[in-house]
């Protein structure tokens, strides 16, 4: 004899007086019996994801519970019946609550106006956890935008309050100019009335004299302009103005392609994750965008950076960008760890011919330009090593006392250390992926290979029994040897047996 399901009863009777009170939607609906199919008006409350009915409005407890997630509700047909009753029918409005599961029958419920059936119906399917989880996540999602957006209007504010100041002092330097000024024009004015008596010769030759030394002088100057233009210091600065152009230009393509890969992929196959009958699930989209979107987030916040910066032309500042960016790169250390292992879930989820189709059905999106979903799961790998090597030559072209020499020499040294930490990480985690899949090929298995020192080195296929017998005499014959595996401190054999040493 089965047991009864306990469940928690004085917590189901208090959610049921929330419900009747302060529920979602509530209302009395005629509820289809399994027993005799015959219909009986029930007084409904839906609150959350539990939908709770009553004998009458007044009733203390329900007379029944359904918990709603993981349904599906919608609109149904009149049922056939006889002409006589058929013009009564036509006043009823039908409507069914699907179970996700085999062997429970579907709740069929009718009201009498049309908009109140279409009311209950949106309430029910709003009714889902999973739902208000996703939601959830993408709220989230905007408000660390947000949060990034308002630091970097913090940064800019105080930039600005800055400037305000350097440019009231400017003002008052020159408010103090313009003093001096008057009063040596005040000083001057005797002279100017003397001049005004003088002989007209002796004017017309100051006016010659005059003008020779302003031709002299712009001659002076256009050939400092000429020989400045020439130096090596002029065409040094050409090329780091082009190395930022074409920094930016990268960028720009760069938050393009991330663009693609989240509107083009991850949200539309998030949202097929939550379908009912799903090509992926949303484990197997998180493990194969793993944290993309944010990566969008923090690039297009950087790009916008870049942007006003080349706004103010000539006068280029990057390194309180790089300042605000690099704390933030450490997003890539999961993306790029995984990023083997999400190629890996791809490929197994290509196996499922629904998936397949969905996935080359995006892939022919025009925004796409004939690329597979590989080829954008592969760009954000090579982001970091580009940055470095932009840096390293915007310093090549950058002078020894500029104001920015020392922030960008400690930015490309903090990128160059975060490629190192990466590329420690994705070969440990390589290497660990690599013993765990030789473990596995072990009918016995092997806990050596189960040791993190354990380094793998390389394999190989079959040696003959007479090479072998000379390094290892202990072992049985190895005329069936068929692979070795070499690891840092021991050495693995396998052979058509599938057994181990």
């Amino acid at each position: 004899m089965q047991k009864s399901v306990r469940y928690n009863e004085g917590h189901a009777l208090f959610l049921s007086v929330v419900a009747r009170k302060e529920g979602t939607k509530r209302g009395y609906l005629s509820k289809k019996t399994t027993e005799n199919s015959r219909w009986h008006e029930k007084f409904f409350a839906l609150y959350q994801n539990v939908l709770f009915y009553f004998e009458n409005e007044q009733s203390a407890r329900p007379a029944g519970i359904y918990l709603l997630e993981g349904c599906t509700c919608e609109r149904a047909p009149a049922p056939k019946m006889s002409t006589t009753g058929k013009e009564a029918l036509e006043k009823q409005h039908y409507f069914l609550i699907v179970f996700g599961h085999d062997g429970q029958k579907p709740l069929e419920l009718r009201t009498e106006e049309e908009s109140e059936c279409d009311e209950w119906v949106e309430a029910i399917q709003q009714a889902s956890y999973s739902d208000i989880i996703i939601e959830r996540e993408v709220l989230m999602q905007k408000y660390i935008h947000l949060v990034q957006i308002v630091e970097t209007e913090k940064v800019a504010a105080n930039q600005l309050r800055t400037q305000l100041e350097d440019q009231d002092t400017e003002i008052e330097r020159l408010k103090g100019e313009i003093i001096a000024l008057n009063k040596t024009k005040e000083r001057m004015l005797p002279y100017h009335v003397n001049h005004e008596n003088e002989d007209p010769d002796i004017k017309k030759i100051k006016k010659v004299q005059s003008f020779m030394r302003g031709w002299l002088c712009r001659r002076k100057w256009k050939i400092i302009v000429q020989d400045y233009i020439c130096s090596p210091h002029a065409e040094s600065m050409r090329k780091r103005n082009q190395i930022v152009f074409n920094m930016v230009e990268a960028e720009t393509e760069y938050v393009h392609q991330l663009y693609i890969l989240v509107n083009c992929f991850l949200r539309p196959l998030r949202m097929a994750a939550s379908s009912k009958k799903p090509p992926i699930s949303h484990d197997d989209v998180s493990s194969i965008f793993l944290n993309s979107e944010t990566i969008m987030f923090l690039h297009e916040i950087f790009h916008q950076g870049l942007k006003a910066r080349i706004a103010n032309w000539p006068t280029l500042v990057l390194a309180d960008l790089f300042d605000i960016l690099l704390p933030m790169l450490n997003i890539y250390q999961e993306f790029v760890r995984n990023h083997q292992y999400s190629l890996q879930v791809l490929a197994n989820c290509k196996q499922n011919r629904d998936f397949d189709k969905l996935l080359k059905q995006y892939e022919s999106n025009a925004a796409c330009e004939g690329r597979m979903l590989e080829t954008f799961l592969t760009y954000p790998m090579f982001q970091i090593p580009r940055y470095i090597i932009t840096l390293h030559e915007l310093l090549a072209h950058t002078p020894h006392e500029h104001v920015e020499r020392k922030s960008l020499e400690f930015a490309k040294s903090k990128l160059e250390e975060l490629s190192r930490v990466m590329h420690d990480e994705v070969s440990d985690t390589e290497n660990i992926r690599k013993n765990l899949a030789i473990e596995r090929m072990i009918v016995e298995g092997c806990d050596i290979l189960l040791d993190t020192s354990q380094t793998f080195v390389r394999q190989g296929k079959s040696l003959s029994a007479h090479t072998v017998s000379c390094l290892f005499d202990a072992l049985p014959s190895f005329d069936d040897l068929q692979l070795l595996f070499l690891c840092s401190a021991y050495c693995s054999l396998l052979w058509e047996k599938v057994h181990a040493k």
